[in-house]
């Protein structure tokens, strides 16, 4: 544990010193206040918390943003070292190749925590103080944040994952940027094509469900906006995601789900790549 913390640590300094932290922060904070406080407008006849409207325009960021971030801290974890020459000393420490790769993952997702918890928690006070519209709804919100850094865990597992089989560092930066492509615009823009083409009707609902669960930025989408009742009555979705058969369990199995796979392929992967 110690040389896992040591890792962590060295990556979370890193992070500051190469501004990763801060700049962050800004972008969240910015964004997350300047949606929040656009969509605080009336919602009609429906009757929801500000921060229930929060949830809905935040989620909808991260799903963009938050990957993002995640792939740019992590694409060149492992092959900037490599093409550093630092790897070789690193291993000449007594820390095994699961721990860089662990103690990597726990770094970073501490940089994307303060990220989240500053960025998106600073927008709660401020829109509190601005609005006056008090906590109501506040679960849904620190769901959402949680699940937020949960949706960064995944990119960040994906980022090792390119990192460890590419050779060259810009090699592993415009496959990161497809990557985001593919699961963020690319994969949803066939999934309703697909569905747009199905005259037939071929594609059952529990087969759509299962193909929402492929895709962890679906998922992520899902889950925040249908867990709570008033956030699902805002979002126009109440009661999809429960007729579908996609608890709030099953879709955050699936996440986890994300997180684990690539680790795992990635210590592989790192065990067997020569120096």
């Amino acid at each position: 544990m110690k040389m896992l913390w040591i890792m962590a640590l060295k990556e979370l300094r890193d992070g500051f010193r190469n501004r990763w932290v801060a700049a962050a922060i800004i972008v969240l904070a910015i964004l997350a206040l300047v949606l929040s406080v656009l969509g605080s407008a009336p919602t009609g006849s429906v009757r929801v918390s500000e921060l229930d409207i929060s949830v809905i325009s935040l989620a909808s960021l991260s799903v963009y943003l938050i990957p993002l971030i995640a792939l740019m801290l992590s694409y060149d974890a492992l092959v900037g070292e490599f093409e550093r020459g630092t790897m070789m000393l690193l291993l000449a420490y007594p820390v095994t190749r699961w721990q860089i790769i662990v103690g990597k993952f726990l770094g970073h997702l501490m940089i994307l925590l303060i990220a989240i918890v500053v960025g998106y928690g600073g927008t709660v006070v401020a829109l509190t103080l601005i609005t006056d519209s008090g906590t109501e709804g506040w679960q849904a919100y620190a769901t959402m944040m949680a699940s937020t850094l949960v949706l960064g865990a995944v990119f960040i597992a994906l980022g090792y994952l390119i990192s460890v089989i590419v050779r060259e560092r810009a090699t592993a930066a415009g496959a990161a940027i497809g990557l985001w492509l593919v699961f963020v615009v690319l994969y949803d823009l066939l999934l309703f094509g697909a569905l747009t083409m199905d005259e037939g009707q071929k594609i059952s609902q529990q087969l759509f469900s299962m193909l929402m669960l492929v895709s962890p930025t679906d998922a992520y989408r899902v889950l925040n906006l249908s867990l709570f009742e008033g956030v699902s009555e805002a979002a126009g979705i109440a009661g999809v995601a429960s007729e579908a058969g996609m608890s709030g369990m099953l879709l955050a199995s699936s996440l986890v789900l994300w997180i684990i796979l690539p680790l795992v392929a990635t210590m592989l992967l790192f065990r067997r790549r020569e120096l």
